[in-house]
């Protein structure tokens, strides 16, 4: 016998249909993929509790209560840091270097590269939501300015702000082939050790940005300047000889396998390349999250 369909599963079915855009918009505003997730289940719970009757626009709905659980996550994760500045690297979505999958690639959307992530790390809980509410997703400011707690004047300037600070993140050259062959030429000076070779591709301000996690406090760093990054990647030259390819949120990067017998990734590289130098470098070796990103090596060599 077929099973009469009710209202809880025709929501169901609803939210299924919603759950890419929602996890964009969590994943824009927090960096985290699970952190992203649990937001998105977060807002399914809410709506399996909720009268929708009345409710004219569910996308609209389900995106407001997934921003306002992001602000308070964004807020709870200011208290905790115990510095500004200290380094945070987003979850890197890996594929390989021949493509990504159709989730993957309804995920990265606009292409949200993690030096753009990075910028938005830098702004406060409030105009990061604005920002990517309104900019990002079209979100018009009166509603926006429910969900932040400020008048929609106010809300606008939040955007403002944050929109200028995005406007100073690298933009990626178009030519992925070109940008592979510079991320090529830095990781075979690295394994060379060719200190020159390697400042040839470094751009004058380029920055490199390392989250070791708690478990690795020592990788934790943000690095100025074509010769420090070189002589970092000096140190780490036995690790680049191993690094498996891959689009690291559709710029070229890779996996660096463990030396350890489990080979388990020790970090995950990620290169903006920008008139045909590099110009940032974000690194994640925090091991919790990358066991949470279930990275398969295999299909990366393959």
């Amino acid at each position: 016998m077929t099973r009469p369909v009710t209202d809880q599963d025709w929501l169901a079915e609803r939210f299924e249909l919603e759950r890419p855009h929602l996890r964009g918009v969590a994943y824009r505003m927090l960096g985290s993929l699970s952190e992203a997730d649990d937001a998105v289940q977060e807002a399914w719970i809410r709506l399996s509790r909720t009268d929708t009757s009345a409710v004219e626009n569910l996308r609209g709905w389900l995106t407001t209560v997934v921003a306002r659980v992001c602000l308070n996550q964004l807020r709870s994760r200011r208290t905790r840091r115990e510095t500004p500045l200290e380094p945070f690297v987003a979850d890197p979505i890996v594929t390989p270097q021949s493509g990504g999958d159709p989730e993957h690639e309804a995920l990265l959307g606009d292409s949200i590269g993690l030096a753009l992530l990075a910028v938005l790390e830098t702004l406060t809980p409030a105009e990061r939501v604005a920002f990517v509410l309104h900019d990002v997703f079209a979100v018009p400011f009166d509603e926006v300015a429910e969900i932040v707690g400020r008048t929609p004047a106010a809300t606008r300037q939040l955007a403002s702000r944050g929109r200028r600070r995005v406007q100073g993140a690298p933009v990626p050259d178009a030519d992925l082939d070109g940008q592979w062959a510079v991320v090529d030429a830095f990781l075979a000076a690295s394994r060379d050790g060719d200190f020159e070779r390697l400042l040839a591709v470094l751009d004058p301000d380029v920055v490199l940005r390392s989250d070791g996690g708690m478990a690795r406090p020592r990788l934790d760093s943000i690095i100025r300047g074509p010769r420090a990054v070189a002589s970092n990647a000096m140190l780490f030259r036995r690790l680049a000889a191993s690094a498996r390819r891959a689009l690291v949120n559709g710029v070229p990067g890779g996996v660096v396998p463990s030396p350890a017998p489990d080979g388990a990734p020790f970090a995950v590289l990620a290169f903006t390349v920008r008139g045909g130098m590099i110009v940032e470098i974000d690194v994640l070796a925090d091991p919790e999250r990358l066991a949470r990103l279930d990275l398969d090596l295999d299909v990366l060599a393959g």
